[in-house]
């Protein structure tokens, strides 16, 4: 009896602590998943556009599924050059990313310093083949996003300064055989449609007192650009578009 009652204790302590060891090893699901419930991930490369507090990278990670894991390696200031100089895109390699959505151009334009500033037919356009090659390399799958467009108007017409970089960008998309979500022109449509004055809704509070940012993005001007990029990838990349909710 005595060592029947021993033999029922033991078990009893060794199911405790292997629910115990069971409970600490189960994976604790983020909003956007984690590597250890998910093999699938995203990863944003760009400038403070795609970023989570002036881009559109947080309201676009909210459209992935939850099983899906988003990291933005997106960066204010970075241009296609200083990215890759600067060792962030070497992060990005080093994310392990399933999928890669890359958009420079506000930063590649001139006037930015011999540090950032690229030629969109030279310059810019190597650096983003070196991207999507050394992507592919690690079994990645890179996608070309082109550039937000500024809400500058001139007598009610967008400027569009960013197009030359744009249709290098896509060009590139041709020549590698890469999807491309053609932000620009979809941004460039949209408000010019709105207006100057409905397009200034999109725009972030300045430090400044009397300096208006329109470039960056607020939460609402976020969330709309998100759903374009979404939309179009659900175009451009039926197998990326899965991901999305």
């Amino acid at each position: 009896m005595f060592r029947r009652t021993l033999l029922s204790l033991a078990l009893c302590s060794l199911a405790t602590v292997a629910h115990s060891n069971a409970a600490e090893s189960k994976p604790v699901a983020s909003q956007q998943g984690d590597k250890a419930s998910s093999q699938i991930r995203v990863v944003l490369a760009g400038d403070s556009t795609v970023t989570d507090t002036a881009g559109w990278g947080a309201a676009f990670a909210r459209l992935l599924k939850t099983e899906v894991e988003c990291v933005n390696l997106a960066s204010s200031g970075q241009s296609s050059k200083s990215f890759r100089d600067g060792g962030r895109w070497k992060k990005v390699l080093e994310a392990n990313p399933t999928f890669v959505l890359i958009q420079f151009g506000h930063n590649d334009m001139p006037g930015k310093g011999p540090n950032r500033e690229t030629d969109p037919a030279t310059t810019y356009r190597a650096n983003l083949i070196a991207c999507i090659r050394e992507a592919r390399d690690i079994g990645a799958q890179p996608i070309l996003v082109t550039s937000v467009a500024r809400r500058v108007f001139d007598n009610g017409k967008l400027r569009g300064e960013l197009k030359p970089y744009a249709e290098a960008m896509k060009q590139v998309a041709v020549d590698e055989k890469v999807p491309l979500v053609d932000l620009f022109s979809r941004s460039m449509i949209l408000l010019q449609e709105m207006g100057p004055a409905k397009a200034d809704e999109f725009n972030p509070p300045h430090p400044k007192p009397g300096t208006t940012d329109r470039t960056h993005l607020n939460a609402k001007g976020a969330e709309v650009f998100a759903a374009v990029i979404a939309e179009e990838l659900k175009r451009v990349s039926p197998e990326a578009g899965r991901l999305l909710r």
